[in-house]
């Protein structure tokens, strides 16, 4: 669909910001399968305390994801983000020796997501009203508008919200945590924390979205 065609649309921000949250996330699919992998690791070195069986094991089945998307002729693009994550924790992990470190890119990715989200937001132009310029065409317009800023803002907020919980709770269990007893707490933390908490954010700014009814375009004034 052409940024025209997309316009004509979603006549008000909050029903452009919806339709682009709405291709951000994978749906119920794209949830199973982001957490499926990290479920079969976590398991795997509980049951096992193998660090390259749960690697394969967890690698394996985001390959067998993957194929099962080129199969049926669906995007892919979930599976190859969680894939990506995936073998980079198995990279980490495996120069380590330490299965902790599985985690540590995922711990990583939510840091710089969160400085981003923050930096945006005290620098004013906050991230989601890239959402609305991908929408009209025009990247920066949104930001002439303070109304629209100050929804974009709130809606950053409730969107950098998740980064800063799992860092909050993850850090530390990383850092200080060890054996068996991290691993699995990073695991369960991390499926808790994943998908569940991103689609309660969502439904946090979906509530947020429906208060309110933004023009995209500025009414004309009269001449």
């Amino acid at each position: 669909m052409s940024a025209e065609a997309e316009e004509v649309a979603h006549d008000t921000v909050e029903a452009a910001v919806r339709a682009q949250l709405a291709k951000a996330f994978g749906g119920v699919r794209g949830i199973i399968e982001a957490a499926v992998p990290t479920i079969a690791f976590t398991v795997c070195w509980i049951v096992t305390e193998e660090l390259k069986t749960s690697l394969v094991v967890s690698v394996s089945l985001s390959v067998v994801l993957l194929l099962g998307r080129l199969l049926q002729r669906s995007t892919p693009q979930f599976v190859i983000n969680s894939l990506i994550g995936i073998a980079i924790g198995a990279f980490f992990a495996s120069r380590s020796g330490d299965a902790k470190d599985y985690f540590l890119p995922g711990i990583l990715w939510n840091a710089g997501y969160m400085v981003g989200m923050l930096v945006s937001i005290v620098a004013r132009w906050p991230v989601v009203g890239f959402l609305i310029g991908s929408v009209t065409g025009d990247p920066t317009a949104w930001h002439k508008d303070p109304g629209i800023v100050r929804l974009c803002t709130r809606l950053t907020w409730l969107l950098m919200l998740p980064c800063a919980v799992r860092v909050a709770v993850q850090g530390p269990v990383y850092l200080f945590g060890g054996g068996d007893e991290a691993v699995a707490a990073l695991g369960v933390a991390k499926i808790v924390m994943g998908w569940p908490l991103q689609v309660a954010a969502l439904a946090a700014m979906l509530w947020t979205l429906g208060r309110g009814r933004t023009p995209v375009k500025p009414p004309i004034a009269p001449a």
